[in-house]
């Protein structure tokens, strides 16, 4: 692989891969309520968020780090009063008295906030305006939970790149590595590449294990903790059960960041914690573990790109596809039985949705878990869904361009239906 390529590989995995406390969705409009406060200088006397709905969907139920509460008014409250925007997705790490500060403002002032759903069709859109006395700030974050790609402050723009921002995909429309990634390309990088280049993903490994060691105790939905209970020594079983208690203690407002993966905590719990535990115990190289790692992560990026960073298609089903490739290439799979397990995978949940994020994430996230092994296990011993199956094709790299098409056009229509249960419930 040249050396140009790889350092582009990198750099999208690093870009990719990064911290981030509680739930990203919370985060990002956190972290876009942060930087209009910091532009406005002073304490806000109205704060209005207009979030697309995928944004708003995913906020709506899950726990915020620290407070024992969910929902975006507590995070829009930590923001005002102690939101540092330098932070990135990590704008929620709060210490206990500054929650508690958080906790005594909104009650005071919720009346301050306003939170509507946009009409656009951009799946990640979050834009704040704030208001004082006698200033007015506004930033918006979109495409990326980090990007800002506007600044206001009284009427005076100080940076607007949203400008053509609808026609251009993703990865064009902002900073990104533009390297067209491929299957071949994830696995020979994972394969190859210099092993100094993949330790810092040990890293990722201690915070989300220090998570999963949370939610074993039982939190959320106590999924782990259960599982783990009835693993009796079983591999899979135990592998499954701690990724799971790691989303647990996530999505019930665990403090601890973990690593994510495209925006996405969980994400980057699954891709990180079964192929690391799974190594472990099948006593697998350090070295195995960490290419293990590095696949299931760009895999997962790699399939994410073609669906989109937020849909109605769950991210665990990208997320899993990684797991199953990392599982099959431990068990000294080739590159041939990498593509099986992934289109076996592709044929297997390629219809689980996404319904926003809250504790019950950590069930679909051991369902595509569970899903992985067996799809791996079948791709180890020659087996693969035919080219006539479903989104399948005879080419892999099509196969999976198939799944991003039905994530990122055939579900705009589910996710709209998704958003209405949500919202009118009784």
């Amino acid at each position: 692989m040249e050396d140009i390529v790889r350092k582009q590989i990198a750099d999208i995995m690093k870009q990719e891969v990064v911290p981030a406390t509680g739930c990203t969705e919370p985060g990002a409009v956190a972290l876009c309520v942060a930087k209009a406060c910091t532009l406005l200088e002073e304490e806000p006397l109205h704060i209005a968020l207009t979030l697309s709905k995928n944004v708003f969907k995913n906020a709506m139920g899950v726990g915020i780090p620290g407070t024992g509460m969910i929902g975006l008014p507590i995070a829009v409250a930590m923001a005002v009063t102690h939101g540092d925007p330098a932070r990135g997705l990590e704008v929620l790490t709060l210490q206990h008295s500054q929650v508690q500060d958080a906790k005594g403002w909104l009650a005071n002032h919720a009346d301050r906030i306003e939170i509507g759903v946009g009409e656009g069709d951009e799946k990640l859109h979050i834009c704040c305006t704030v208001r004082s006395a006698t200033h007015q700030a506004t930033a918006i974050i979109a495409r990326r939970h980090t990007l800002f790609v506007y600044l206001e402050r009284d009427g005076q723009v100080l940076m607007d790149h949203s400008k053509g921002l609808d026609e251009q995909p993703a990865e064009t429309a902002t900073s990104e590595p533009q390297l067209a990634l491929s299957a071949r390309l994830v696995y020979d990088y994972a394969t190859t590449a210099p092993l100094q280049e993949l330790l810092w993903l040990k890293e990722a490994v201690d915070y989300n294990s220090a998570a999963a060691d949370c939610g074993l105790q039982g939190m959320g939905l106590h999924t782990g903790k259960i599982l783990m209970e009835q693993a009796r020594g079983d591999i899979v079983h135990t592998v499954v059960a701690r990724t799971a208690a790691a989303s647990d203690a996530r999505m019930d407002g665990c403090t601890k960041a973990v690593y994510s993966n495209s925006g996405s905590g969980n994400q980057g719990i699954t891709c990180t914690l079964p192929p690391y535990y799974y190594g472990t115990l099948k006593g697998c190289s350090e070295e195995q573990i960490l290419r293990a790692m590095t696949m299931s992560h760009l895999m997962s990026i790699y399939i994410k790109r073609g669906i989109g960073r937020l849909s109605a298609l769950c991210g665990i089903v990208n997320a899993t596809m990684g797991v199953a490739a990392s599982l099959t290439y431990l068990e000294g799979g080739s590159f041939e039985q990498v593509g099986f397990a992934l289109k076996n995978m592709i044929n297997t949940i390629a219809g689980m949705v996404c319904d926003g994020a809250k504790p019950s994430c950590a069930l679909k996230m051991s369902v595509g878990l569970y899903s992985a092994f067996v799809c791996s296990e079948l791709a180890v011993h020659g087996h693969v869904v035919d080219a006539t199956d479903g989104l399948s094709e005879n080419d892999l790299d099509s196969s999976i361009r198939n799944l991003g098409r039905l994530g990122k056009e055939g579900m705009d229509a589910t996710d709209d239906c998704i958003l209405d249960i949500m919202t009118h419930k009784h």
